[in-house]
C-alpha cells in the first residue's frame, strides 16, 4: 500500500515507518523540517516537506494514498491549545475529502471518551468527533495510554529536589504505553486492515505511580525515590517556572485532575482492556536511567 505519515520522525513515526517498510508499503513521511529529508530517505521513505495547517499541500501529498496515518503535533506557542488541535484536524479531514483518501489511522488517547476536564485530551475527543461524522471511509482510532516518555520531564526533579511527582498520588493506578509498542500495533493493525470505524486502546502496563517511583529509583541508583503528590497550583507554578507557557500548564495540570479523579481510565477500564505491550515498567525503567545518566 501507499501509506503517508504525519508525524515527521518522531516517537511513534518513525519506528512506525520502518516497520511498514519492513512490510513491504511504500512510505511518505511529512515533515515541516527539510533538515529531517535526507533521514526520512535513509529509512527508505520518500519525505513530504511542508506543514500540516496547509490544505493544499496535505491535499497533494494525501493524493493517491491508500492510507493516511495522522497525528496532531504540539504547538507550545499557541494561545488555546484545543483549538488549535481541533483546527489541524479539521485540515487533516479537509484534506483526505479532496484527496479521496478511504483509510485513516488517527492518533487520539486514553480519555479521548470525554468532552472536557482533560486538558490537551479534550481537543483530541473533538478531532475524533469530526472524524466520526465522516462516511465511506473506514477509520481506526487509536487511542494510547499515557507515554512513559512523559516521564523523562521528571529527571530534574529528581536530581534537583530527589523525589519524583505530579498533581495525582503514589496509590493512584496508572496506564502506560511506549511509544515502540504503539508503532509495533499500529502497523499490525494496518497490515492486517480494518473497516469502517473501529477504536483501539493501546496500553504496555498498569501500575501505581508508587511502582513507577521504586522502578525508576532502583534503576537510578535511588531505591527509596518517593511519588509526591503536589497541589494543582504548585504543579501549574513549577511548569510554568520550567518553561512551559500559561496555556500549556493549565492544560497539563487539567490532565492532571483527570488522572487523580481517574476518569481519564474509566472507558478502559469499562471494557477490560488487557496491555498488549511488550514495553513494561520494569523495562522501561532501565531507558530511563540511561536518560538520566546520559
Amino acid at each position: 500500500m501507499k501509506i503517508i505519515l504525519t508525524g515527521s520522525l518522531g516517537n511513534i513515526s518513525r519506528p512506525l515507518a520502518m516497520n511498514l517498510i519492513a512490510k513491504g508499503h511504500q512510505v511518505t513521511v511529512i515533515s515541516s523540517n527539510n533538515e529531517k529529508a535526507n533521514d526520512i530517505i535513509n529509512l527508505g521513505a520518500v519525505p513530504a516537506i511542508g506543514s500540516v495547517s496547509d490544505e493544499d499541500f496535505l491535499t497533494a501529498t494525501f493524493n493517491g494514498a491508500d492510507l493516511v496515518y495522522l497525528m496532531v503535533p504540539n504547538d507550545f506557542s499557541t494561545n488555546d491549545l484545543r483549538a488549535h488541535i481541533k483546527n489541524i484536524g479539521q485540515h487533516y479531514i479537509n484534506a483526505i475529502q479532496n484527496a479521496n483518501v478511504k483509510q485513516v489511522v488517527l492518533l487520539s488517547s486514553i480519555g479521548a471518551h470525554l468532552d472536557e476536564g482533560t486538558g490537551p485530551i479534550a481537543g483530541l475527543a473533538a478531532v475524533e468527533k469530526l472524524f466520526r461524522k465522516l462516511t465511506d471511509i473506514d477509520i481506526l482510532f487509536l487511542r494510547p495510554a499515557y507515554f512513559y516518555n512523559n516521564l523523562y520531564a521528571n529527571i530534574d526533579m529528581i536530581k534537583h529536589m530527589g523525589i519524583i511527582g505530579a498533581n495525582y498520588g503514589a496509590d493512584q493506578q496508572i496506564v502506560l504505553v511506549d511509544p515502540q509498542d504503539i508503532a509495533t500495533i499500529a502497523a499490525e493493525k494496518i497490515d492486517a486492515g480494518f473497516s469502517e470505524q473501529e477504536t483501539f486502546y493501546i496500553a504496555s502496563d498498569k501500575r501505581t505511580l508508587k511502582e513507577v517511583a521504586e522502578e525508576i529509583g532502583k534503576a537510578i541508583g535511588q531505591p527509596a525515590l518517593a511519588w509526591v503528590a503536589f497541589e494543582d497550583a504548585q504543579s501549574f507554578e513549577g511548569m510554568v517556572q520550567a518553561g512551559l507557557s500559561e496555556e500549556m500548564a493549565k492544560n497539563y495540570v487539567e490532565m492532571g485532575t483527570a488522572v487523580r479523579s481517574t476518569i481519564l481510565w474509566e472507558d478502559f477500564e469499562l471494557q477490560q482492556i488487557v496491555p498488549e505491550g511488550k514495553t513494561k515498567l520494569e523495562d522501561f525503567a532501565v531507558k530511563f536511567a540511561q536518560a538520566y545518566k546520559g
